[in-house]
């Protein structure tokens, strides 16, 4: 085998020295919002953890090209590219610092090449579909997510699969260090860790040797973490006799995980938060991934979880777990079963907000109504808190004590005291947050465009005004499923490719309304079926309108007028919410922004479980 070198390196250093290509056969970038939270959010944990730590990253494999520092990526394109995307997102926010020149040239330099000529090139250049377009393109533009997005769009290059990931990440990465890093010191302290603390090795080799260690670290996993330690002190509690026995059991833990690609230390951390009173030095009451298994071996949480008296019970307490927090994964209720609860739940928390499985693990044992009831009230709960883009930091401990009191009203066996107590929970915890940043949500949804939130979010968002406007106007009680909903298209009323007369017109009519940005506005966003938004276009307004007027849902009918049928009727009183626009103009995008804000209040709201 060629020669093997190895080198450990922080991002700074990396992006500094090295120049990666990624080969056009490669796997393109594949990273969806899910991933892309998980890595921020474990940069985030050990930022928090107070006295600065190593965050290591893994390896990433490279071979070396024929030119001096450039390498081509083997494994580690997604983690590489996510990186560079975040340096990208960090040199646009860091505007009129010093800190943006030292950002830049790890994402652009020029070096020497084997001729002697000056090159310019980025620091990453993937080489598959128009990816390489895209980069240059964003890095170009060094802008906002949707101006990136809009010149991507303008340039003519195909933006589609792949390469909308790339978009998204970086939409993704913008906004959490926008929201999560606001003024310039945190910035600054964010970058100082993570270009000097997080950190990866890089092994270096020829490509058939570099394909062949890629092959053999697949096949044979690289050390061992918390999961796999806690494994072998299980093992330290049973005879050798049973040393199958346990193995099988412990199989029906991982392997469910490894099957739907969750990570096993994160379960495992919610896993003790949901079912167990976490006491530490910090007094947050959280657990992070490597301090698991310091947790298991302290004599008094040893004590607390028994394994070593009844180490097959307590295998078989995490696989019930297992099986809990999967199915609500999968948008399934504590029966394993569907649930409309649940689905719009998890409609709402997507792959990228997972802490609330502490709550509902540690719920997991109510009755079914009971779960259900839970279940909705924390949906309109955790709508306040991604609404308003709420650092999930800020929740962790909250949830972790939380889950105790759950437990505790888990385990009340008198059915209506349990409803008494669920009540006054939901009251002293959900609606007295929620209540507090009331203010904050509204702020949040003024502002609120296409591209605020990830678009499943978004269509969520839309879905569920739609479905509660469409229940008010038939004078339906019993909440339904959201798919019929989530199923229908988002249209842009004023037209998101408008033709160069209509873009005119609206110029004229509206001097100090860009067209660019009211397009995008809540006010003009509405759902409409597949068929009728293909007739509808990019027409005006006045055109659109017959169309609307097809449509199977009232929000969208009531923009070209409202039913008025009785008087005290269902449709009465929901009209009273809406209005008719004889014209579309900056005007009525904002009166209407306003009336879908006003429907919020109606929609996320709590209630009690009748005794």
């Amino acid at each position: 085998m060629a020669r093997i070198e190895n080198h450990k390196y922080s991002i700074e250093e990396a992006f500094r020295e090295c120049f990666y290509i990624v080969p056009d056969y490669q796997r393109e970038y594949v990273w969806t919002d899910k991933e892309v939270h998980q890595l921020l959010d474990d940069i985030d944990e050990q930022i928090n953890a107070g006295a600065p730590r190593e965050y290591f990253i893994g390896t990433v494999l490279v071979s070396p090209t024929d030119q001096k520092g450039h390498y081509d990526v083997i494994d580690g394109q997604q983690r590489l590219t996510t990186f560079f995307l975040l340096l990208c997102a960090l040199k646009h926010l860091f505007q009129h610092e010093p800190q943006r020149q030292t950002v830049s040239g790890l994402i652009s330099t020029t070096y020497t090449d084997s001729d002697g000529e000056t090159r310019c090139s980025l620091k990453l250049e993937p080489r598959y579909e128009n990816a390489g377009e895209v980069i240059a393109k964003l890095v170009e533009l060094d802008a906002d997510p949707q101006a990136v997005r809009a010149g991507i769009q303008s340039a003519g290059i195909t933006s589609f699969g792949s390469l909308e990931n790339l978009v998204n990440a970086y939409s993704t990465l913008h906004g959490y260090l926008k929201d999560n890093y606001q003024d310039t010191p945190k910035l600054k302290k964010y970058w100082g860790y993570l270009a000097n603390y997080v950190v990866f090795i890089q092994i270096s080799t020829d490509v058939s040797s570099a394909l062949k260690i890629f092959e053999t670290i697949n096949e044979r996993g690289v050390g061992l973490n918390p999961m796999d330690l806690l494994k072998n002190l299980l093992f330290k509690q049973v005879k050798q006799g049973q040393f199958t026995r346990l193995k099988d059991e412990w199989k029906n833990i991982t392997k469910p995980l490894e099957t739907e690609k969750e990570k096993p230390l994160r379960f495992l951390r919610y896993f003790l938060m949901a079912n167990y009173v976490i006491k530490n030095e910090r007094g947050d009451a959280v657990v992070r991934e490597d301090e698991i298994y310091d947790w298991f071996v302290d004599k008094e949480n040893a004590a607390l979880c028994g394994f070593a008296g009844k180490p097959f019970e307590f295998v078989r307490k995490i696989h019930r777990s297992v099986e809990h927090y999967l199915a609500f994964s999968n948008g399934l209720g504590n029966d394993g079963k569907p649930s409309l609860a649940m689905d719009s739940l998890k409609r709402l928390a997507g792959g990228a907000f997972s802490l609330h499985y502490v709550l509902l693990m540690a719920a997991a044992s109510f009755p079914k109504p009971l779960f259900d009831h839970f279940v909705t009230q924390l949906e309109s709960f955790l709508f306040y808190y991604i609404f308003t883009k709420t650092p999930t930091k800020d929740l962790e401990r909250s949830f972790s004590q939380w889950a105790d009191e759950l437990r505790a009203i888990a385990a009340v066996t008198d059915p209506v005291k349990q409803k008494v107590q669920i009540n006054e929970f939901i009251s002293e915890r959900f609606e007295t947050n929620m209540s507090k940043k009331s203010q904050e949500l509204v702020d949040a949804l003024r502002r609120f465009t296409l591209y605020s939130m990830q678009q499943y979010r978004t269509r969520y968002f839309l879905a569920r005004l739609t479905q509660h406007v469409e229940m008010a106007f038939s004078g339906q009680k019993t909440l339904g499923s959201l798919e019929p909903f989530t199923k229908l298209e988002i249209e842009h009323i004023l037209p998101d490719k408008p033709k160069e007369e209509l873009r005119g017109k609206w110029v004229a009519e509206n001097p100090d309304a860009g067209y660019d940005d009211y397009k995008n506005r809540l006010g003009n966003l509405t759902l409409l079926e597949k068929p009728i938004n293909i007739v509808a276009g990019n027409d005006f307004y006045e055109a659109k309108r017959a169309k609307y007027c097809n449509s199977g849902n009232y929000l969208t009918r009531s923009l070209a007028g409202l039913s008025n049928i009785g008087k005290d009727t269902s449709i009465m009183r929901i009209n009273e919410k809406l209005q008719a626009f004889p014209s579309w103009n900056a005007k009525a995008i904002e009166a209407r922004h306003g009336l879908l804000i006003a429907l919020v209040g109606e929609i996320w709201k709590t209630s009690r479980i009748e005794v």
